[in-house]
């Protein structure tokens, strides 16, 4: 044989196993922690006609265990991917995008987070979170061919409440300061989520509605697939645990929806709740000084996960951390992070009581735990109480320092250790007007203006935001004009408006595209014609619908965010030259640009970005617009005078999103376009 032959031969070897090594390394040091005790379970799961599951248990921790089993039978993918990235192993299911979690999760400390504060929570939370995973296990274990990962399972209770603490502080724009530090950049003054993820949230009294009943409309806008996608489910347990609503995966109860008695929708807010420090370090960087002395600079080697094709490589990281929190070092110097609700685990606490909560007494002692650090409540009962909290848990800051740009991190001066209490946070109850509001918007428009708080109430180190949407200045304009009862009709009417208020940052952006010296450019000045024909209003009926919501799309997450506008005229040459090459025309109908698609489904849908019928969407390979965000689950839930609570509901897709041979995958999307809704049997 020959040398070079033989040399060859053997270097194939060592390539081969080398490809071998790195295909399977990720399984075999997967190293998976006992699971919880294993405990007979009393469960009982139905499905009703549209596939909803609604599960029974003897004890609340055995609804828990039923919720897995049949959300895994419904998503298990994303629970999977859910799982992973609290194991620090969803770069091996997500390539890099996961390992990004990954790396977040160690900074972060999430895990170690949940051990530390595991046994703080009630014996009925851990029950309730150890159940959950029970079901999860025995799924995996009865349906290994679905998993992705080998040694993911089992999880534990642990897990579970790891996920609350790695997932909450993205929820309030931990992304748009992470991002950049990563990158070597300066974090944006504003924190705040980076797309368009937001919500509408309604409720009316019984003695505003014109037929004595309180209404509330649950209309939380989150991506139509992923992790926090919304599932529906109705649970009751023989402890008095009877709640209807929707969940992310991962959670072992419904997050909105409502009881007997009362209910709450949920809608993104804003507020700065992340402080950035910068450090300084001594100059081997191993130390960084605080009030005059120097303290260890906390530092762990941690190993990535990212998945190359058939490949996982391992990717070696360092994190670092102070007193302050987690650490970053760039080329611009070492910055630490400091989130509300740092270091705690008692939002699966809090959001378990608020499901048994009986009332509006017993559902604002709940609240008052601040364990959930941000989201607007939006909330209704059977007594005919309503009210808009903006829940956050504010740091108490101590005047005289920028907190929103970058603060001294040498100095305990600008370091918080406590927060607010809950009662100091922005709320509007039981207003006369009859009815609150919100659409991720300031919490000073709420309700009619002679209810309203005043933003001067509030001290500026709150950080409360300063934006307003589209979708407030509507309903704000929408509610003003009705002048006798809110009945269900004009509810809804308010609830699926596209309309868009000249007022707001969208309707200025078009007021700037409209303003544009458009001479000499033909394209653009037809362009520009037919959208002074629009209604303002994205409901399919004119022929400008198509490019007023393209134009409206081309700066949809800077209007959201508040962050300045481009230049109109080069958006609108994108707009333009996209339209001309899809279509050949300007005057495309909506149904045909806009669509909802989904397996066998591909259906028109209207409304647009930032409209109260929110329809967010990405450019298909066709170019025409498809629906991937925005209105998804909604409900409609009634309490009439003297009767039982009633409620209506609908999903974009179906309760079976990503199984495609289910006959749920995608039976509620024609009834979704038509704005129609189906019976939810409590």
């Amino acid at each position: 044989m020959p040398r070079w032959f033989t040399a060859l031969f053997w270097s194939s070897i060592a390539i081969a196993a080398v490809v071998v090594g790195l295909s399977t390394w990720d399984a075999f040091s997967a190293s998976p922690p006992d699971a919880d005790p294993v405990r007979p379970r009393q469960v009982k799961i139905e499905r009703d006609k549209w596939g909803v599951p609604h599960i029974h248990g003897k004890t609340d921790a055995d609804v828990a265990y039923g919720i897995a089993l049949a959300h895994a039978e419904d998503d298990f993918r994303n629970l999977e991917e859910v799982l992973a990235a609290v194991r620090g192993r969803a770069g091996a299911i997500l390539g890099e995008d996961g390992a990004g979690i990954d790396f977040a999760g160690h900074a972060f400390d999430a895990r170690g987070v949940a051990d530390r504060g595991y046994m703080s929570l009630s014996p009925a939370t851990r029950a309730l979170v150890e159940a959950y995973a029970q079901g999860l296990n025995d799924y995996a274990r009865s349906h290994s061919q679905e998993q992705r990962l080998q040694g993911l399972f089992p999880v534990t209770g642990r897990d579970i409440v790891a996920g609350f603490v790695l997932r909450s502080p993205f929820f309030f724009g931990m992304e748009r300061v992470l991002e950049p530090l990563v990158k070597g950049e300066l974090p944006p003054r504003d924190s705040g989520p980076i797309d368009e993820r937001g919500s509408n949230a309604f409720a009316v009294t019984a003695a505003r509605s014109g037929d004595a009943t309180t209404r509330l409309i649950i209309n939380s806008h989150q991506p139509w697939a992923g992790g926090v996608t919304w599932w529906e489910l109705v649970v009751h347990s023989d402890e008095g645990w009877d709640f209807a609503g929707a969940n992310f995966p991962g959670a072992p109860f419904p997050l909105l929806g409502h009881n007997k008695n009362l209910g709450w929708a949920n809608t993104v807010n804003r507020p700065d709740l992340i402080d950035v420090y910068k450090l300084v370090l001594n100059d081997d960087g191993t130390q960084y000084r605080f009030d005059g002395k120097w303290l260890p600079l906390e530092s762990k080697r941690v190993w990535l996960r990212v998945k190359f094709g058939p490949l996982v490589l391992p990717v070696p990281r360092t994190v670092y951390r102070s007193r302050h929190g987690m650490v970053i070092l760039n080329d611009k110097g070492a910055f630490a992070i400091r989130h509300a609700g740092i270091g705690e685990v008692a939002q699966v606490e809090q959001y378990y009581r608020l499901n048994k909560a009986q009332n509006f007494a017993e559902w604002q002692a709940v609240m008052a735990m601040q364990a959930v650090p941000a989201t607007n409540f939006v909330y209704a009962d059977r007594e005919g109480h309503i009210g808009m909290f903006y829940n956050a848990k504010f740091p108490d800051r101590r005047p005289g320092f920028d907190w929103k740009g970058v603060l001294p991190g040498d100095t305990s001066a600008a370091l918080w250790t406590g927060y607010k209490p809950w009662v100091a946070n922005p709320m509007v109850v039981d207003p006369s007007s009859g009815w609150v509001a919100n659409a991720n918007n300031i919490p000073w428009v709420s309700t009619a203006p002679q209810d309203n708080l005043k933003a001067s109430d509030f001290a500026p180190e709150l950080g409360i935001e300063t934006y307003t949407t589209n979708r407030m200045h509507r309903y704000a304009e929408l509610f003003a004009g009705v002048n006798g009862p809110i009945s269900r009709e004009a509810l809804l009417r308010i609830k699926f408006d596209k309309a868009y208020s000249r007022s707001s940052p969208a309707g200025k952006w078009m007021l700037a595209v409209l303003a544009l010296d458009t001479n000499g450019k033909p394209d653009l000045a037809e362009a520009q014609a037919l959208l002074r024909r629009w209604d303002w209003t994205a409901n399919g009926i004119g022929p400008a619908d198509s490019l007023a919501v393209a134009v409206m799309a081309s700066v949809g997450r800077q209007v959201y965010r508040g962050d300045p506008l481009p230049p109109a005229e080069p958006k609108l040459r994108e707009v333009v030259d996209a339209m001309k090459a899809t279509f050949g025309r300007l005057d495309v109908p909506l149904g045909d640009y806009q669509r909802l698609r989904h397996g066998p489904k591909d259906l028109p849908v209207f409304g647009g970005p930032d409209t109260l019928r929110a329809i967010y969407a990405h450019q298909g390979g066709d170019g025409r617009r498809v629906a991937d965000n925005g209105d998804g689950f909604i409900m409609l839930v009634e309490w009439p005078k003297n009767s039982a609570v009633k409620s209506r509901s609908i999903h974009q897709y179906g309760a079976a999103t990503i199984r495609r041979a289910s006959p749920h995958y995608a039976d509620q999307s024609p009834l979704f376009v038509r704005e129609e809704w189906k019976d939810v049997a409590f």
